[in-house]
């Protein structure tokens, strides 16, 4: 029998677990200073939220199970990866200048709750008692196959990309070379792509029972609205705090610091910003094409002429007569101008 909680949607009783969770671990990181369970926080709230309203349904079928599983599989991944990475590292250098101001390293918590809660969306409301009420379609629809789909191709996308970039720069004692192998020689970001895809395609899987006609009235126009997880992290890693973050930052510094500035150049041209894509035959695709189709938009395009504050390698000269050469190491680790970190980084 289904736990009815709040409302029969179970966005209120997942909101107010979302709050909880993180900031239980927000005290914990802002009174101990404490990096690393910041990621790992984020990651793991998936895994409560899914195991919490698969258990409240009380109609469990296997659409439900497998939409729930594939998010538990994703939010589990992640957050063991990250922490494991920032074991490795010591700390996390987004926090350098928040770490000790109480609201704005709250703002990045509170920042967090809303990405877990809307972005759990689909799972949260398939396993709701507004939708179990209905008859459910069988499992392998079109729409449970193509979700299947994509979840599988973006696992495997994001992982394996991650492992890939942790293990060249593990190899290399320049923290600053360019990853250019493996998924990164198609893509920029590939583990970006991956993270996009897993979420349409469990979507999907949720969106089915409205698609093929099983659920209706008001439960039938909010399955479909929860696209709007995807979509926010989408707009998030397009426009916020991904590749805006990545892309012109880490070309000025690379530029600046004459720092395998060519090379990284050369890569700019030939390899596709975020769809994986031959890079032979986009380096001569048309710029329009790249623009649009391919989403390298202008704010993520370095032009020397426009945004760089000097000539080529005049800041690494500058910070090298400074005798700042330990910082530079360190920061030179931030200037791939690739990121394998989760959504908020």
């Amino acid at each position: 029998m289904e736990v009815h909680v709040l409302d029969n949607y179970y966005l209120a009783i997942t909101l107010l677990i979302t709050i909880g969770y993180q900031l239980f671990f927000f005290a914990i990181a802002f009174s101990l200073k404490f990096d690393k369970l910041t990621d790992f926080a984020g990651g793991t709230n998936f895994v409560v939220l899914a195991i919490i309203t698969l258990a409240f349904s009380g109609h469990r079928n296997a659409r439900q199970i497998v939409a729930s599983l594939f998010i538990m599989v994703w939010g589990a991944r992640l957050s063991g990866f990250l922490l494991f990475r920032i074991i490795k590292t010591g700390k996390d250098d987004r926090f350098d200048d928040k770490r000790d101001k109480f609201f704005p390293f709250l703002g990045f918590w509170v920042f967090q709750m809303i990405w877990v809660w809307t972005v759990s969306l689909p799972v949260t409301v398939l396993n709701s008692p507004n939708v179990t009420q209905y008859p459910q379609p069988d499992f392998g629809t079109g729409r449970d196959i193509g979700g299947v789909i994509l979840f599988g191709v973006g696992i495997v996308m994001e992982s394996v990309s991650d492992i890939q970039k942790y293990i060249f720069k593990s190899k290399r004692s320049d923290k600053s070379a360019l990853c250019d192998k493996g998924f990164f020689s198609w893509s920029r970001h590939p583990n970006y792509f991956g993270e996009i895809i897993i979420q349409f395609g469990i979507y999907m899987i949720c969106v089915s029972p409205a698609a093929s006609g099983y659920v209706g009235g008001l439960a039938y126009k909010v399955l479909y609205v929860t696209i709007i997880g995807p979509f926010l992290l989408t707009i998030l890693l397009l426009f916020v705090s991904g590749l805006t973050l990545q892309e012109r930052p880490g070309a000025k510094k690379r530029y600046e610091k004459n720092n395998h500035w060519e090379e990284y150049s050369r890569y700019l041209k030939r390899t596709s910003i975020l769809i994986p894509f031959p890079p032979q035959v986009y380096e001569k695709m048309p710029p329009i094409l790249k623009r649009t189709i391919f989403l390298e938009f202008p704010i993520y395009v370095f032009d020397p002429a426009k945004h760089a504050d000097g000539p080529k390698g005049q800041r690494g000269a500058e910070e090298g007569n400074n005798g700042n050469n330990g910082n530079n190491r360190r920061q030179d680790s931030h200037d791939n101008g690739q990121s394998g970190d989760q959504l908020v980084n």
